[in-house]
């Protein structure tokens, strides 16, 4: 874990941007198309945590990006190449553009300042979507991941990230994958290889204390 000091470094108010990944209705909602992950996002705290960090984020300026999943009700343009995308064409709730699936869960709140960007395809939120270009036009640094699922969104994106450029804090309490021992797992052997490791408190911590400055 890094020490506080290099955690503020890394999370300077106007060279970061918060990422939630697919806290969206018809995923970590009460009418989820996965009720198994929305039961270990609620349950694990991590969809709360989620909204504390968009709060925290909201009061010290820090820029909040939300990327939400969907898909046309015709199925164009998205992917069918893997037994994942095949599996969701025959799930009960559709995560269609336009429906309130796609809508982000409560209780993360989002505001007219929040950037809220959708896909049709593809695993991550950065790859072929536009993220990048807006991240860099945000000068932005610092990728801070939250959202679900540890067993695939939040790894592809933090793996784009790094690959990208940017520095990647994962908040290890704020992200949730099935089965609920996956996502300590996946945390200890992969992702803290490539990311920082930090928690929802000590993220927290960074942007409530003295040195915030608010983005232009």
């Amino acid at each position: 874990m890094p020490s506080h000091q290099q955690l503020l470094e890394q999370l300077e108010v106007p060279t970061t941007v918060l990422l939630t990944v697919e806290c969206q209705q018809g995923v970590v909602g009460k009418h989820s198309a996965l009720p198994e992950l929305a039961a270990q996002a609620s349950s694990s705290g991590a969809l709360r945590n989620v909204a504390r960090l968009v709060a925290a984020a909201h009061d010290a300026g820090v820029q909040v990006l939300h990327a939400v999943a969907e898909r046309r009700p015709d199925g164009r343009g998205s992917n069918r190449n893997a037994r994942l995308f095949r599996a969701a064409e025959r799930l009960p709730v559709q995560q269609h553009t336009g429906s309130q699936a796609v809508r982000v869960a409560p209780p993360i709140d989002v505001t007219p300042d929040d950037l809220v960007v959708s896909r049709l395809h593809g695993l991550s939120p950065l790859a072929g979507t536009g993220v990048d270009a807006l991240l860099r036009n945000l000068g932005c640094r610092t990728l801070v991941v939250t959202g679900v699922s540890a067993n695939v969104a939040v790894p592809g994106a933090v793996f784009d990230a790094v690959n990208l450029g940017y520095t990647a804090v994962v908040v290890a309490d704020a992200i949730a994958g099935v089965p609920a021992e996956y996502t300590p797992a996946m945390i200890r052997n992969t992702l803290s290889l490539v990311a920082t490791i930090a928690t929802t408190d000590e993220v927290v911590s960074c942007w409530n204390g003295p040195r915030r400055v608010t983005r232009a």
